[in-house]
Formats: structure tokens, sequence, C-alpha cells
């Protein structure tokens, strides 16, 4: 038995790799439906800047595969404005704008701290109860909306399934001994996230799935990975998926993201990182 990969990127509106991953002359409209053509999933982050609608998220699961996934990035209001505290609402409002409406195609749901905010195991552990672990429990919460999604909400699911979470932190203070058993305690999964040494890169499983963002190998956001990079991370995502380098011996969902889009390297990272996987997999 072996863990499902879904290797993608984090986001996919960028005008640079038009005319290079997307073929010149492919309208804008179609950029999804070609890049979820190639790849297995993406990260949404258009709803870490500002509420999506229903609409959007309807256009994008018909623009997709059957068997892609998304994973949906929480909005900066929740996590960088209001840093975690008295967040009901507005966390309403986020499951309230149409997250639900991408039934099936629902992965994990992302929540990216701010560098500003240290470890405070009290204000985390606030925030994870407020948290839905289903999408029956998402759109009881989403029906509790405030009058800025007034005519523009979705408050229902088709079919209750299982919610995940990840949590991405960038503050030195998340070393601190509490922190990663608190996540095993309520199954939130730590972001792997590789920043170019920016932020801390805690290279663990903390939940029944793994989540890895790949932000640049060598300079944020723009250095793309190189052979012997994707080699090693392969590697360690096989590990994951079967088991064989995590601490319970059972094998885990994996979901990986390249975010080293600004010399337009993350699509074909990607891309590249899936050959491996497969091959490891003897698929």
């Amino acid at each position: 038995m072996i863990g499902r990969a879904y290797v993608g990127i984090s986001g996919w509106r960028y005008p640079p790799w038009r005319g290079s991953f997307y073929p010149k002359g492919l309208a804008h409209r179609r950029e999804l439906e070609y890049a979820a053509s190639r790849l297995s999933s993406i990260e949404i982050n258009g709803s870490f800047y500002a509420l999506q609608r229903p609409e959007h998220y309807q256009r994008w699961y018909a623009e997709t595969p059957n068997d892609f996934m998304f994973s949906v990035k929480g909005g900066r209001f929740i996590t960088h404005m209001k840093k975690l505290r008295d967040v009901q609402i507005p966390l309403a409002n986020f499951f309230g704008s149409g997250v639900l409406a991408l039934a099936d195609k629902l992965g994990p749901l992302l929540w990216q701290l701010p560098p500003n905010l240290g470890f405070d195991p009290d204000r985390l552990s606030e925030f994870f109860d407020l948290l839905p672990r289903t999408t029956m429990e998402a759109a009881a919460l989403a029906q509790r909306h405030d009058e800025r999604l007034a005519e523009r909400s979705w408050t229902t699911t088709d079919e209750e399934r299982p919610l995940r979470h990840a949590v991405e932190v960038r503050h030195e203070s998340y070393r601190a001994a509490g922190f990663l058993p608190l996540l095993r305690e309520r199954d939130i999964a730590i972001v792997v996230a590789d920043t170019a040494g920016k932020w801390p890169l805690l290279e663990t499983v903390t939940s029944d799935f793994a989540y890895l963002r790949l932000h640049g190998d060598e300079e944020l956001y723009v250095s793309g990975y190189s052979e012997v990079a994707l080699d090693r991370w392969a590697a360690q995502i096989h590990g994951w998926r079967s088991g064989e380098a995590t601490t319970d011996g059972r094998p885990r969902d994996v979901y990986v993201y390249f975010d080293n889009d600004v010399k337009v390297h993350a699509p074909y990272n990607a891309i590249d990182l899936a050959k491996r996987l497969d091959a490891l997999a003897g698929g």
C-alpha cells in the first residue's frame, strides 16, 4: 500500500508563464485547464488575498479533470490581520465564499502564519477549535457569514467528507518542543516549507497526510530545483507515501506545491518531480 501524491503549483495566473509554460496564443481563460492537464493538483492562492465567489470555485471545478485536487489557502485577514484571534465570522465568510463548491476536488486547507506571529499554544489551540473537520461542519459554519456575503454565499455541501488542515509557520519560535506534539494531538499537518533557509524547515509529518511547499532551492521564489534536489525530495516524499519515513510506519498522502514562480521554474519542477515519484512507485 502506498499513499497518493498530488504534485502541482501554487496559483496558475502568471504573465511570465505565457508563451513559455503556456503555449503562445493560449487564451488566459484556458490556463487552468491547460495546467490541470499536466499536473495533478493546484493550490488556490487568490483566496489568501480576498474572498472569492462561488461561481469562481464552480468554474474551477468544471475546468479540471475528475481526479484533480485543489488545496485552498486561507485568508490573510484571518492569519495576518486578525492573527487567529476573534475569527469566527471571518472563518464563516471564508467557508461561505464558495470553497465547498469544489466538492470532491477539495483537498487540504492551508493556513500560512505571518513571520511576526510567534508560537503561542493557547492561541493556536483556540484557532484549531474553530476549524471545521468535515464538509457538513464547514457548511454549518458558512451559514454564519455576515452581510459581506449577502447574495453571494455558498453554504451547502453535496456530501459529508473529512476536511484536512495544514499550518505553515515563519517564526523561529515554532522550533519549540511543544509545537509539533500540539499539531499531532490536533491532527493538523505541519507544512514542510523549503524557503532557501529564510524560515524554519520542519521536515516531519504530524497528521494523516503530508504537505510540502517548495519556494525555491537557493533563492526564495526565484531559483529552480536541480536534478540532485529533486531526487532528494522525491526520496523523502516516497518515504512518506510508503510509510518508510513516518514514525508509525503508516503511509501518507502527500500534497506538494512549487512556489518558485518568478522565472517559470514551478510548473517544470512539478512535472519533473511527479515523474520521479511515478518511477519510485513503480508506475
